[in-house]
């Protein structure tokens, strides 16, 4: 299995700098064709990131082939928090969260809260649960099956943790915001 998988990942920025974010998607079929590179930005801590990303995957050139999306957490930009399961229905696509750590043992409650953004928890218990996918990896989908999930994440993995698309849009996001990508992606 080869998917085209569109990966999501937004890039590092400065919280009392910048007013926006670059996010960056990356469109891949299996763990190493590149089929295409996007860049968009969103507002740092902005609301209605859900409806954002569904427009703009929805305005892709290549959202016909796609068979899913992939974010790496929740959170875009800081603390706009992502509806996993009203994405995964407009964009009419799988989306999968795919997260080094057990999501669970995140303290994004109270990082909301101390915001002033803890209208934003009830979209956080709206996700999925993750599951184990792999060693150091968790997965939560929404829009399809876990396990169908799951074997989408590992029909697009390599040599890391992470599937391709979304290692590629991290390191690309880092290196539009800092000029070049490092550390571990």
């Amino acid at each position: 299995m080869r998917p085209h998988l569109l990966g999501i990942d937004d890039g590092p920025f400065e919280k009392r700098r910048d007013r926006d974010v670059v996010v960056v998607g990356v469109v891949m079929e299996g763990p190493d064709l590149v089929e295409g590179v996007a860049l968009t930005r969103f507002p740092v801590d902005g609301e209605g990131v859900t409806d954002f990303l569904a427009g703009w995957v929805g305005g892709l050139r290549v959202r016909p082939s796609l068979q899913g999306i992939v974010i790496g957490g929740i959170t875009l930009a800081g603390l706009a928090v992502v509806d996993v399961p009203e994405l995964a229905e407009r964009a009419g696509l799988p989306v999968l969260v795919a997260n080094r750590r057990d999501p669970s043992d995140h303290r994004l409650d109270d990082a909301l809260r101390a915001a002033g953004l803890a209208h934003r928890i009830e979209t956080v218990r709206h996700c999925p649960p993750a599951r184990p996918a792999s060693d150091g990896l968790f997965v939560a989908c929404a829009g399809i099956a876990p396990e169908q999930g799951a074997a989408l994440v590992a029909a697009a993995q390599r040599k890391a943790e992470l599937p391709e698309p979304l290692r590629l849009a991290h390191m690309i996001a880092r290196a539009v915001a800092r000029g070049e990508s490092r550390g571990r992606a």
